[in-house]
């Protein structure tokens, strides 16, 4: 324990990546937050990585709920939470088999695609057009979601392939991402605790680390300061810049 928290490297590495995950979740939906753990594990295993992050998460989820307080859409929440615990019982189940290389690579794959699609409809559609709720395009995407946050803490682009084309407004977006981060990492306390993640080490690391949780807000406060003809395209060239890294380090991770 000793040995982490005195190297100086590991706060090169955490302090940059706990800020960019706060920022990221104060209003982007956790676009960005993908970072965190790449970040971390230049200086340990990408699992105690994610370990040490989580209860950070959570903290910063609670802040961010607090922010965009009786800010959300609730049907899309109701849509996609019972996708998301399916997702999460999912990655339980398959931990021992799933790499992060490998989940990196699909979520990629995927936003890419996504980013490119949406780019396709502007041209063809316009800036304005707008996809309808679907329930069950909600509950692949929950489910995909909660697998790819409980893997790799990469359920941000996942969420946004399908909140992001109903076009809400930016302030809502935000409130229900922070409502359904908040669920996802609160059960995922109970598998990462069943998988041995919360050890005295890791814990002792997250403490050190929490008071930059409240950075949340400063992302919170961009947002509520964009319009949404310029929250939309910076949101989707965010989960462009995403992809290209999933992809990067994915097959990087796989060669």
């Amino acid at each position: 324990m000793s040995g982490l928290l005195v190297d100086p490297w590991f706060y090169a590495a955490a302090i940059p990546a706990v800020i960019l995950v706060g920022l990221s979740k104060g209003g982007f939906g956790g676009a960005v937050g993908f970072v965190g753990v790449p970040l971390m594990a230049l200086t340990m295993p990408p699992v105690q990585a994610a370990a040490i992050l989580l209860p950070i998460l959570c903290l910063m989820d609670i802040v961010s709920v607090w922010t965009w307080w009786g800010i959300f859409d609730r049907k899309m929440l109701v849509d996609m939470m019972p996708g998301a615990v399916a997702g999460i019982a999912l990655g339980w189940l398959t931990a021992a088999l799933v790499t992060e290389e490998m989940v990196r690579l699909i979520v990629g794959a995927v936003a890419l695609i996504f980013v490119l699609r949406w780019i396709y409809v502007q041209i063809r559609h316009g800036a304005t057009h707008s996809a309808q709720p679907n329930r069950v395009a909600a509950g692949f995407w929950g489910a995909v979601a909660g697998f790819t946050s409980f893997v790799a803490h990469v359920g941000g682009p996942p969420f946004q392939v399908y909140a992001l084309p109903i076009r809400l407004d930016p302030k809502v977006l935000s409130g229900t991402a922070a409502i359904f981060f908040a669920v996802t990492n609160a059960l995922k306390l109970i598998p990462y605790f069943a998988l041995g993640q919360f050890d005295t080490t890791n814990l002792t690391a997250s403490a050190v680390l929490m008071p930059l949780a409240p950075l949340t807000i400063a992302g919170a406060w961009l947002v509520r300061r964009m319009r949404p003809e310029l929250f939309y395209p910076f949101t989707y060239a965010t989960v462009a810049v995403v992809a290209v890294k999933l992809l990067w380090d994915g097959i990087a991770g796989l060669l």
